[in-house]
């Protein structure tokens, strides 16, 4: 025997709400040190090194990464300087973006390097050159290189 439901609805309405979210284009960089170990001014040979950088840009994120000319006085993209204690006394070196040593690092133009970000992680290699032969006094040489990533 079927009983009545008190529950039976007397009517209904519906209506719908709308879900957004906005996606930001956004990068992150990550930069490794440059370590070139020991330099002997007296050989007849080039040290060189090499480094990476991580980029992770936002899916569909055009990006430039660029690299500045260094702390040095008097730097320039085909001669960074690394100072020795912070003072006057430099040691050359050079950047590139390549291993045959062949294409510049700079921060503008096509100086830069340029990708499209799909979400994951790039690696970008980083080649340094000191050139041989230079008269520089014993001692600790650094520099500091500011990685910008700009989208």
């Amino acid at each position: 025997m079927l009983v009545p439901s008190a529950a039976f609805a007397a009517g209904s309405d519906t209506d719908s709400l709308e879900v957004t979210a906005t996606v930001l284009a956004s990068c992150e960089v990550n930069a490794t040190d440059l370590i070139f170990g020991n330099y002997d001014p007296v050989a007849a040979t080039h040290v060189e090194a090499q480094t990476s950088l991580s980029v992770t840009c936002t899916n569909g994120t055009p990006y430039h990464v660029g690299l500045s000319l260094g702390d040095g006085s008097g730097a320039s993209m085909a001669n960074r300087r690394m100072t020795k204690d912070g003072g006057s006394q430099t040691l050359n070196y050079v950047l590139y973006k390549d291993n045959q040593h062949s294409v510049l690092w700079g921060n503008s133009g096509t100086d830069r390097v340029s990708a499209t970000g799909d979400g994951t992680s790039d690696t970008i290699d980083v080649f340094g050159r000191i050139p041989m032969q230079q008269a520089a006094p014993a001692g600790d040489y650094s520099d500091t290189v500011v990685v910008t990533v700009s989208w």
